[in-house]
């Protein structure tokens, strides 16, 4: 938008704490330059157009905003004399595009002196050409400065995974081994078993009945039903007096066992009727060892699914087969961050998952988000923890007029308002040193603004925090509609 042109005044130029220390000679150039401009109330440039000129306010108010999802923000409002704003780093020219990175209105009949970009870049190079290499020293260095931290960052939040992770895995692991060596050792026995039995006198009627009952058994326990400690306690009871009754050893050792596997009275009364009694004894060994061993076996396969479910969640969770943008399911990365943390979430630590499972999939940076549901739900762990280690983390996802919501709930003492309006500053951090960078809310604040052009805010009292994140539905026009992935 442009102004009304009105007459450049030297001295007026002059009085502007910005150019107060220029020569004569220096301020008449700005005005042959540059010019002064009347504007109404209205905007006056728009955030991400090309930044053509810089504006230095003579007299008005201004108000500068900043775009968060679908809303404009007020960052600044000020009716000082000499704020400038619009192309400020006209200086570093094209090494970096050259966008106004807020919008500003004027709330009241408002002038400025306006220069025009390129204008401003050759002055400040020819009057300041050494703060001219320093301030571009300062830009440039600045955002390596920022990378590298937020590099830094990722890598600690990486560690913090693998170490969960390695620890994660070592359960399963270690339970698969044991009860691979203890199968091992029970096949043995059982083969030793049936050596014993198939060198009896045994008909065979009565082999082909015992390998009949050993069937049935294995069936038993894939349907083993669940039963609380009482009734599993009677169970036993039950099952042990059986076998003393009916002259089997150590009844009480294999009693449990049976229990597991589902088996009863009825299972034990079919297995007498069916094989003579001289037998019955062998008969119950070999079938202890055909429960062991399948029980074993349902061991190793919880273990070796639980490892196949977390190495799929650290590839869902990297996303390194992936396309770095796509179509996205936000509960599919919810769940693989979940998983990836529930190390560190521990056990004392209510995990619920209030997902609304008809959202849409969403055009998204999937591992980029992964990265801010870490920093969101570590802060709600440590939140909780900070109170005593007892607590619930609820995440919550839903429509929030047109766009897609993730809520983060916890339990914890809460953000106390003082420091409420610092929390997404880079560097600033609640937890004791060593233990928190600063920089989680920030990289994700910066990750969900303007990565996703959502936006991303907390509400807190004590014993009840929520960090909600909203995302757009559809693509915004500056990224291109990403291709479904497989």
């Amino acid at each position: 938008m442009s102004g009304q042109p009105m007459p450049c005044n030297a001295e007026e130029i002059g009085s502007l704490f910005l150019f107060e220390k220029l020569s004569p000679e220096q301020l008449g150039r700005l005005c042959a330059d540059g010019q002064v401009q009347r504007f109404e109330p209205g905007p006056v440039y728009t955030e991400g157009e090309p930044a053509t000129c810089f504006y230095v306010m003579i007299e008005g108010t201004v108000v500068l905003s900043r775009r968060v999802g679908g809303d404009d923000v007020e960052v600044t409002r000020t009716s000082q004399r000499g704020v400038y704003a619009g192309a400020m780093q006209a200086y570093i020219g094209d090494r970096v595009r050259q966008v106004y990175n807020n919008s500003m209105r004027v709330t009241e009949p408002t002038r400025f002196f306006v220069l025009p970009a390129d204008t401003f870049a050759a002055i400040m190079q020819e009057w300041f050409p050494m703060a001219v290499h320093l301030l571009e020293g300062l830009f440039f260095g600045s955002k390596n400065t920022q990378r590298m931290v937020g590099q830094r960052e990722r890598l600690l939040a990486l560690g913090s995974l693998s170490a969960g992770l390695t620890h994660e895995l070592n359960n399963p692991a270690a339970a698969a081994v044991r009860a691979t060596a203890t199968l091992q050792e029970r096949v043995a026995k059982m083969r030793h078993k049936l050596s014993i039995i198939s060198a009896g006198t045994y008909s065979r009627e009565a082999l082909a009945s015992l390998i009949e009952i050993q069937d049935r058994t294995a069936e038993r326990v894939a349907k083993a039903p669940s039963l609380s400690p009482l009734e599993a306690s009677d169970r036993e009871d039950a099952l042990a007096d059986w076998l003393d009754d009916h002259g089997i050893p150590d009844g009480w050792r294999l009693a449990p066992t049976f229990v597991q596997a589902g088996l009863d009275l009825d299972w034990l009364d079919q297995v007498a009727a069916a094989v003579d009694e001289e037998i019955l004894p062998s008969a119950i060994g070999w079938l202890n060892y055909t429960v062991e061993t399948e029980l074993l076996m349902d061991e190793i396969q919880d273990s070796t699914t639980r490892i196949s479910q977390l190495v799929d969640a650290a590839k869902q969770y990297s996303q390194l087969d992936r396309a770095p943008y796509r179509m996205a399911d936000v509960h599919e990365l919810l769940d693989s961050t979940l998983l990836m943390l529930s190390g560190k979430i521990g056990q004392r630590i209510k995990v619920v998952k209030d997902y609304d499972r008809t959202l849409p999939k969403i055009p998204a940076y999937p591992a980029e988000l992964n990265q801010v549901w870490t920093n969101l739900i570590d802060n709600a762990v440590a939140a909780i923890n900070s109170a005593g280690g007892e607590g619930a983390l609820t995440v919550r996802t839903g429509l929030d007029h047109d766009r897609l919501l993730v809520e983060f709930r916890d339990t914890g003492p809460g953000v106390a308002p003082e420091i409420r309006d610092r929390i997404f500053d880079p560097f600033f951090t609640t937890k004791p040193v060593g233990e928190g960078t600063g920089l989680g809310l920030d990289i994700s604040w910066r990750i969900v603004v303007n990565k996703h052009h959502g936006s991303l805010h907390v509400e807190s009292v004590p014993g009840d925090t929520r960090f909600q994140v909203l995302l757009p539905l559809t693509a915004t026009e500056d990224e291109t509609a990403p291709e479904e992935s497989a």
